[in-house]
């Protein structure tokens, strides 16, 4: 049994509150984890209950896979997004071409726009209804769960995404990311539906025209000039009433008359197309990162309920730990490669070997570990009081159970380096081969170095 790798790269906030409601949600499922050990260390580490928890929650993830999962998961959902902007960018040229054409005829403006602006001031109005009803337009963030879930390699990063939705829904976060990727992909398409207008406006001769068979031309004069209001104070140019008129009689007009119909065009397009998307998507993305800053568990759920118990306890002591029974030669230390001092311990053994052994100057006995109240404690010690060297003895009479390898592994964990004694035979007797070999085969896998002989000079002096 490994322990977890902790050097991985610093998680932002959002992702130490993203794997907590992954570990809640694995174990509402009837999941039971192996977290002695996790909640051990998220004690000894200190703080309010919900640092505790998120410590607890990095643990488990890393011991399990699920933070390597969520880091591809991150990369899967990055790909996603790539594609549906890809896909943004070309829809955009593709409505761009589509309201102008190739030349060959003449442009109808109002067809233009409506071509331009329709689908986007339709979609823009729904999403506003219903915000304003307190429902969630969840379409492109269903769809861009939907891509990161084919993206994803595997089930275990596919199952991270229910997790961080309903984090998101509990904090009410997630209307303000739908509202900012909805928005931020229109500002997209927009963007390059400008673009390819520009492009398509530079480089071909256009004609515009309005038609009508009901109104008269004062009304489309009308409209013409409100419509044109707002862009013509930003620059962009309006024609006046002999260059409507001259659309409406489907004359082509001079250069300069296409000239003041196409700016014409682009202000409106710009004004009541692109600007609103632009405006939306920022301020979606001011209330995301100030919901962000303000984003916190809950610890009212029951599952971090029922946590608190384990997690701070309310026998904790505060303040310094009596030692009971005191570790001489030891310092605290908040990791093993900062602490100081050897230490013996024994695991299991019966009353008949004669314990301790005579130990050389500077070595600390914490005594045979027989029952899981002894175990806690000196794991809990040892979380505070990290030695530089353990040298753990073990009985090979004994089988090496799962539960005697957790405990090496767990006491392995909390000093710079251990090694285990395999305790000789009493004089007389003889130990089983068969045995032995599993013992050396077990530790083989855990890594930890083994001997017959106790290694007193590399205990005493850190050498050998």
């Amino acid at each position: 049994m490994s322990a977890p790798d902790q050097s991985v790269p610093p998680l932002r906030p959002l992702e130490r509150l993203w794997l907590c409601e992954a570990m809640r949600l694995r174990e509402a499922r009837g999941e039971r984890l192996d977290d002695r050990e996790a909640n051990r260390l998220a004690r000894a580490g200190g703080g309010d209950l919900a640092q505790r928890i998120q410590r607890r929650a990095l643990w488990l993830a890393t011991r399990d896979g699920q933070l390597q999962a969520l880091h591809g998961y991150r990369h899967a959902a990055r790909l996603a997004l790539l594609l549906l902007a890809l896909v943004a960018l070309l829809s955009g040229g593709g409505l761009a071409f589509a309201a102008l054409g190739d030349g060959s005829r003449p442009v109808n403006v109002f067809w233009a726009l409506g071509s331009l602006l329709g689908i986007n001031l339709l979609m823009l109005l729904l999403s506003l209804a219903s915000f304003a009803l307190g429902r969630d337009n969840g379409l492109p963030l269903r769809l861009w769960h939907w891509l990161s879930d084919r993206l994803a390699r595997d089930a275990q990063q596919a199952q991270l995404a229910p997790a961080l939705l309903l984090l998101l829904q509990r904090q009410r976060l997630a209307r303000w990311g739908m509202a900012l990727l909805g928005n931020g992909l229109w500002s997209l398409t927009l963007l390059a539906a400008l673009a390819m207008l520009l492009l398509q406006l530079s480089t071909r001769r256009y004609g515009f025209v309005w038609e009508t068979t009901l109104l008269g031309s004062d009304s489309f004069a009308r409209l013409i000039h409100a419509l044109g209001a707002l862009p013509g104070l930003l620059g962009f140019a309006q024609p006046d009433s002999l260059q409507i008129q001259a659309g409406g009689d489907l004359a082509q007009g001079d250069p300069g008359a296409r000239q003041v119909w196409a700016g014409w065009l682009l202000g409106v397009f710009v004004v009541f197309g692109l600007l609103p998307r632009l405006l939306l998507a920022l301020g979606s993305l001011l209330a995301w990162q100030h919901g962000l800053k303000r984003l916190r568990l809950d610890l009212s759920l029951p599952a971090y309920q029922l946590l608190r118990g384990e997690l701070q306890p309310d026998s904790e002591p505060l303040g310094i730990i009596s030692p009971a029974p005191e570790l001489p030669g030891l310092q605290a230390g908040g990791h093993a490669e900062g602490g100081s001092g050897a230490l013996l311990v024994a695991i299991e053994l019966d009353g008949q070997r004669p314990w301790p052994p005579a130990l050389p100057a500077g070595v600390a006995d914490a005594g045979n570990l027989d029952s899981r109240e002894q175990r806690q404690h000196l794991l809990d010690q040892l979380s505070r009081f990290p030695p530089a060297r353990l040298l753990i003895a073990c009985d090979p009479r004994r089988s090496p159970d799962r539960g005697s390898l957790a405990l090496l592994g767990e006491l392995a964990r909390s000093a710079a380096a251990t090694r285990i004694w395999l305790l000789p035979a009493e004089p007389g007797a003889s130990l089983d081969p068969e045995r032995l070999g599993d013992w050396h085969a077990a530790l083989q896998a855990l890594q930890l170095p083994c001997a017959d002989r106790a290694p007193w000079h590399w205990l005493e002096h850190g050498d050998d």
